[in-house]
């Protein structure tokens, strides 16, 4: 990063490309989102990134998974099973109640062995990542100073970087496997600490490239006042309400349970998807992931509120609207550029956009140059 690198730059490597989108932030043209909740605090001074909320999936996997795997599929729906089956290969009635009947006690006995072990194991990787909130400190990007403040690991104190002079990429990557082609998508963002001479990064996988835009988008959008909350980028079905937290929680429960009735009863959804929403839940043990998740995001807020370095809090005071900082000249201008080429070309790539701007404006440089001369 210490090389002169600008959005719409790009690198090739074996099997990949990273293309650049910052410096400088350009709008993207995609939806900001936080797909990943990476974002874990979002107020009128700071976004906080790198280390985000839990989300309510997490419990409802590390619940859920081993319901599922341990009790109902042993004891349920093998019996089943095996109630169907037993008929077919010539069993009589008293065949098939004996086989079904054994296949449950064998299936509840080593079905209550196996979920133990299993949340068991899922309880301590959670445990694991979630002692981690203590020492990771979450960067944090503030749109009234319009600088980015990183605490890398290892690192006590603070480091401040200019917005504009932060670097931001996404990542596609393709392998073949004996699966067949896979690809993987990411998105980073760091800056080059010229004192030291080294690179700081922060990067997480995504589920599509759309996705890694859209991760930083969300961060570029806030920093230009275009996005006021978690709720604008973390809350794609609208299930939190106008006095709800800005996390999920069991008020996220309720707003879905309200809204699938709601869709119910104006028939844009039939009794199948009704049925399986409340299986769902059911098979996800109710509603204890959403108090679980309640609970796991009141600690992880003490945690990142204890970690936060003097310097770093101080920095986060806000300040007067007269005394915020304004995005640059070039900066302006460069968006003005990408603006009139999207008019043009409305279906280009934004990476193509992006670099068409960086040659014209080292164009526009060169001939100022040359007037001078």
């Amino acid at each position: 990063m210490d090389k002169p690198h600008k959005a719409g730059d790009n690198q090739n490597f074996p099997g990949g490309r990273v293309n650049y989108l910052a410096p400088l932030p350009l709008p993207t043209g995609e939806p900001p989102h936080d797909y990943a909740h990476a974002i874990g605090e979002v107020n009128d001074i700071y976004l906080s990134f790198g280390t985000g909320l839990p989300p309510v999936f997490g419990w409802q996997l590390r619940l859920g998974g081993p319901f599922f795997v341990g009790i109902i599929m042993p004891a349920i729906l093998s019996p089943l099973l095996a109630a169907l089956l037993t008929p077919l290969v010539g069993g009589t009635l008293l065949d098939t109640w004996q086989m079904t009947a054994g296949v449950f006690e064998t299936g509840l006995k080593i079905g209550l062995m196996g979920t133990l072990a299993i949340l068991a194991l899922a309880l301590s990787i959670w445990w694991h990542n979630h002692l981690q909130h203590k020492t990771v400190i979450a960067s944090r990007f503030n749109r009234q100073r319009r600088e980015v403040c990183f605490v890398p690991e290892g690192h006590t104190e603070p480091i401040f970087v200019p917005w504009e002079q932060v670097f931001a990429w996404v990542i596609e990557a393709r392998g073949v496997t004996q699966y067949g082609v896979q690809s993987q998508f990411a998105m980073g963002v760091g800056f080059h600490h010229a004192p030291s001479g080294h690179d700081y990064t922060l990067e997480f996988a995504t589920g599509g490239l759309g996705m890694a835009i859209g991760n930083w988008e969300a961060i570029r959008a806030y920093m230009d006042h275009e996005i006021h909350g978690l709720k604008d980028i973390q809350d794609p079905f609208d299930l939190q309400g106008p006095h709800d937290p800005p996390h999920e929680g069991l008020h996220t429960f309720y707003n879905a349970r309200e809204r699938m009735r709601r869709h119910y009863r104006e028939g844009g959804v039939g009794k199948w998807y009704v049925l399986g929403w409340y299986l769902y839940h059911l098979c996800t043990l109710w509603t204890l992931p959403f108090h679980l998740t309640e609970w796991d995001i009141n600690r992880v807020k003490r945690m990142h509120q204890r970690s936060v370095p003097e310097a770093m809090r101080a920095w986060s005071e806000p300040l007067p609207p007269e005394q915020w900082a304004k995005p640059s000249a070039e900066l302006l201008r460069q968006r003005e550029l990408l603006a009139n080429l999207r008019q043009r070309h409305p279906q280009g790539s934004i990476f193509d956009l992006m670099a068409e701007v960086g040659r014209t404006n080292l164009a526009g440089r060169s001939k100022a140059g040359t007037a001078k001369i």
